[in-house]
């Protein structure tokens, strides 16, 4: 890793409930955060929590030295369509094994409430 930069993952309880449209597309009680340095808070969260039904997996592949390469969705629901908005890592590296297959969504893109909260 790049001297400084650090990637932690937890396990929690935390109600996490993903919007787009109005529509929910994901809700949970068990995420996985991600903690990495310079970014915000990323939740992971398991597939059979998330409407795979409104997801169409793109050809976009990105690598990151600190997770290893992910793939990527399009979602449609509420009658919007967002290109790309989710990702998950198949088979991270073993530093980051605790996020493997699960499913993220970019925050500023959806409604994310954690707690009944907005994030």
């Amino acid at each position: 890793m790049a001297k400084g930069h650090t990637i932690t993952t937890n396990a929690a309880t935390s109600h996490v409930v993903v919007t787009l449209g109005g529509e929910k597309i994901a809700e949970t009680n068990q995420p996985v955060l991600l903690e990495e340095t310079g970014l915000p808070t990323r939740y992971y969260l398991p597939r059979e929590d998330v409407r795979t039904d409104l997801l169409r997996a793109t050809d976009t592949h990105t690598t990151c030295p600190f997770k290893g390469e992910a793939s990527y969705w399009s979602a449609e629901a509420g009658g919007e369509v967002q290109e790309d908005l989710v990702w998950s890592y198949e088979t991270p590296i073993p530093e980051a094994a605790q996020i493997a297959g699960l499913m993220s969504f970019y925050p500023d893109r959806v409604e994310l409430t954690v707690d009944g909260q907005p994030v």
